[in-house]
């Protein structure tokens, strides 16, 4: 008896965008409203060694935020969550401003500086991995006394320094581009092969899948947790130095103000879940130049930059409705009605 089709044929195969399909759209959307918004938006010049226009801008402007979101999304996947790191970055830049005003070098300076981030990092750590405090409220207590701390270290002043090594950091350029564009894709490739390379990734992601099963599956839980949150500092004091290098003093009071919330919309836009688990380093930095887009393009409207947060708003309501479970169960019922 001759067997049917759908016994003879192969089954159907379900096509799948490539991973970060949807960030790479919403990035190349954004780019195309800025230039409708501006004209010359897509012309770049070389002069004195380094590329100048609206794209290399953004790439330059979104590079603390990108720092951020590293670290960020490393936190994140262990389900945690860090709301310290404009905090951090404010005492990175007291910290290597105040150390450059007093004659110290520049190696001296930046070990200091990023030591700084490793002791915040480990703070956050301990009282989530150890004390088990609930990550939002230990990360708060930090976010709320960094900038007293960073108070502390500058006397409450505007601390100011004339030193070009330290100044080149945060604008200076290499290989044509600005330095913290380049310091962002080596920290990112170092990340990458940090957390892809070892096992690390695997066992962060374990931990924000499910906790008890990583610890009864050997994996040491608390350490993990307490590295996510070292290495969201070092991001955080590395983010600090280049904002503080840019514009050669340390600001207290409004260094990194509000960045932690860019942050977390970087990670979650570049499909970052709040609830831990998977994560990709490259997509969370695609959401920093996403926000960052948006802010260039309200900002060549014509708009009030207080459109920013109204727009974030609206971003991160649209992205956390998509993650819910109902929502997420709703588009599968959906496709289950189809097949029928």
């Amino acid at each position: 008896m001759p067997r049917s089709l759908t016994q003879t044929g192969e089954p159907k195969r379900r096509f799948r965008w490539p991973t970060g399909t949807p960030q790479i759209i919403a990035l190349l959307l954004v780019l195309l409203v800025d230039s409708l918004v501006s004209p010359h938006f897509y012309q770049i010049i070389l002069q004195d060694g380094r590329l100048f226009g609206s794209p290399i801008d953004i790439l330059n402007r979104a590079a603390p935020v990108a720092l951020l979101a590293i670290g960020m999304t490393l936190v994140i996947a262990t389900g945690g969550i860090d709301l310290s790191v404009g905090a951090v970055m404010a005492i990175a830049g007291a910290t290597a401003a105040s150390m450059t005003v007093a004659g110290h070098s520049l190696p001296v300076v930046l070990l200091v500086t990023l030591g700084t981030g490793v002791l915040a990092g480990l703070w956050n750590g301990i009282l989530v991995a150890i004390l088990k405090i609930q990550p939002f409220v230990a990360t708060l207590i930090l976010m709320v006394a960094g900038r007293g701390v960073a108070q502390l270290i500058t006397s409450g002043q505007i601390v100011t320094f004339n030193a070009p090594n330290l100044a080149w950091i945060g604008s200076g350029s290499l290989l044509f581009f600005p330095t913290p564009v380049i310091i962002v894709v080596v920290t990112l490739i170092a990340f990458w092969l940090f957390t892809r390379k070892t096992a690390l990734g695997m066992f962060i992601e374990a931990v924000g899948i499910n906790i008890r099963a990583a610890k009864n599956a050997g994996v040491s839980t608390r350490l993990m947790v307490m590295l996510t949150y070292v290495l969201s500092g070092v991001c955080a004091a590395i983010a600090g130095i280049i904002v503080a290098a840019d514009i050669r003093g340390a600001d207290a009071n409004n260094a990194g103000l509000w960045l932690e919330l860019d942050a977390i919309l970087a990670v979650v836009i570049g499909g970052g879940s709040l609830m831990g688990g998977r994560f990709n380093l490259l997509l969370s930095v695609i959401g920093a130049l996403i926000i960052q887009g948006m802010n260039t393009g309200i900002l060549l409207s014509g708009f009030s930059p207080e459109l920013n947060q109204v727009v974030k708003a609206v971003v991160v309501l649209c992205v956390l409705i998509v993650q819910s479970p109902r929502f997420i169960s709703l588009i599968k019922g959906m496709r289950g009605h189809d097949k029928t």
